[in-house]
């Protein structure tokens, strides 16, 4: 068994290293509140519960994204990885995006830095795999359908099946 970053795309570590990234900033301060010299702040996972599925999420992308380098393949997946990696960024993005929208209190709650860092790493985590998807879309006839997690060598018949 051999490792060889070499199998990695850039899509896989610009993904890899921002799923990193909104992993360690789940448990940052996320918001705050300061009344008068006293002040208190709550991580992601404190102040929404939802948001461990993306902290197991991250922990998928993060795991398969460490295999992936392998030679022979560990494991066999069902689902063609760029599929897979794409499914589980636009989740965590959603899951974060959703506690970023949700969690503004007025003048007493503020967002505190880990929320934006979060932000950021999920939006940076997502672009690689949802850029392609658009492009190719875009170029695509309308009345063909995109074709993420179809493997591209099967015939055209055996697609349409």
């Amino acid at each position: 068994m051999k490792y060889g970053w070499n199998r990695l795309s850039m899509a896989d570590r610009i993904s890899g290293v921002a799923t990193l990234v909104l992993f360690i900033s789940l448990f940052l301060p996320w918001f705050g509140v300061t009344i008068l010299f006293v002040s208190a702040t709550a991580s992601g996972l404190s102040a929404h519960g939802y948001l461990y599925i993306a902290l197991i999420l991250s922990v998928a992308v993060l795991g398969v994204t460490a295999l992936r380098p392998v030679e022979p393949a560990p494991l066999k997946l069902p689902f063609r990885h760029e599929a897979l990696m794409l499914f589980a960024t636009v989740v965590n993005f959603v899951l974060v995006l959703i506690g970023f929208l949700s969690e503004r209190g007025g003048a007493i709650v503020d967002w505190e830095w880990g929320l934006y860092v979060a932000l950021a790493a999920a939006v940076v985590a997502v672009l690689p795999f949802v850029l392609p998807l658009i492009r190719e879309i875009r170029l695509q006839p309308s009345s063909s359908a995109p074709t993420v997690g179809v493997d591209k060598s099967e015939p055209e018949q055996r697609r349409s099946a």
